[in-house]
């Protein structure tokens, strides 16, 4: 009996490549003003053109990427509106959704935390910063699954992506591993005022991080909440 080959459909196709794409940004393997040029990354990923170009608007509908001219495609530069705008939405979002946390969260839900701040730990410990990222990710999403409001979920969905992208540039860790530990107490601890202020301590002084890597110098705080 002959065996068939299974043919991969087109848009798990162009899932597969955005997916590629958008951790060689975030990663930094592509790099702020680095072109992206379909016929290289269609020989690259070997595939067509086609999900090529479509994964390659879904990263411009990201923010990912810009066009240039209609036919050049570019990793976006980062501007300094661009981090304030994201760090706001965090700020507004995170803070609110933390004090949800801390009134909602189960022992489970804890215990889940503990285990995701443990390995933390050893990534930190180890330097691994694909890993920190990885988790620091996780437990922000933990957090806000512990919130038990999906709408809350929804509005940071879109910008998700960006955010890891930011914060993967900066890259105190252990300062980072100690926010988290905080933060985790706060929510722990049953009290919503306690969670939220200790939140707003956590996102505030990480956009300060973050503009200090990205720029070079500090700068004011977020928005009042």
């Amino acid at each position: 009996m002959s065996s068939m080959t299974k043919i991969e459909p087109l848009g798990a196709i162009r899932e597969r490549v955005l997916a590629g794409l958008r951790q060689e940004i975030i990663s930094g393997t592509l790099r702020p003003g680095d072109r992206l040029v379909e016929r290289e990354l269609a020989d690259r990923f070997g595939v067509s053109r086609v999900p090529v170009r479509e994964a390659i608007r879904a990263l411009v509908t990201e923010g990912f990427v810009h066009f240039e001219t209609p036919r050049r495609a570019l990793v976006r530069r980062l501007t300094r509106d661009d981090v304030r705008e994201l760090f706001e939405l965090r700020e507004a979002l995170e803070v609110y959704a933390a004090g949800l946390a801390a009134a909602r969260a189960t022992p489970e839900d804890l215990a889940e935390t503990e285990k995701l701040l443990a390995s933390a730990a050893a990534a930190t410990e180890a330097g691994d910063a694909e890993a920190i990222t990885d988790i620091n990710s996780r437990l922000h999403d933990r957090i806000m699954a512990m919130a038990g409001n999906g709408l809350l979920t929804e509005a940071l969905e879109p910008v998700a992506g960006r955010l890891r992208w930011m914060t993967r540039r900066n890259e105190e860790w252990p300062h980072l591993l100690v926010e988290h530990r905080e933060l985790y107490e706060a929510i722990a601890s049953g009290d919503p005022e306690r969670a939220r202020a200790q939140a707003l301590v956590h996102v505030r002084t990480n956009y300060r991080s973050t503009v200090r890597h990205l720029f070079g110098e500090a700068e004011e705080d977020t928005a009042e909440a």
